[in-house]
């Protein structure tokens, strides 16, 4: 009987990929913290499951694109910069957090499968 990774992995892997390209997004923000007119970029993962197909899991990273959205700053600027450097640090640790969670999930996932093949 054949092992089918997708559904014994369930959206772990799609999960993981988002939260890399989302850490690529805030890394870019906080690079251009400085840079005159611009505008902090963030992707939702609700909108991004909401895009999805409910009965089989897509790779995700295609979709990224389509659903990236300017950050709503809480105090304006006065060159126009979006990027508030605590807030995208904030953002960029607790995705940091998550991914963490995520790849333990995949790791937990990976170990049921072995014990599984070992016949334990």
């Amino acid at each position: 009987m054949a092992i089918n990774f997708d559904s014994a992995l369930g959206v772990h892997p799609q999960t993981l990929d988002f939260r890399v390209q989302r850490a690529k997004v805030l890394a870019s923000n906080l690079a251009n913290v400085d840079t005159p007119g611009y505008l902090a970029k963030d992707i939702r993962f609700d909108v991004i499951v909401n895009q999805m197909d409910l009965g089989k899991v897509q790779k995700a990273t295609s979709q990224l694109l389509v659903s990236d959205g300017y950050s709503v700053p809480y105090q304006n600027s006065k060159d126009g910069n979006t990027v508030e450097l605590s807030v995208e640090q904030a953002k960029f640790t607790k995705n940091n957090m998550d991914f963490q969670s995520s790849l333990t999930f995949m790791n937990m996932k990976f170990k049921g499968l072995a014990e599984v093949i070992k016949g334990r």
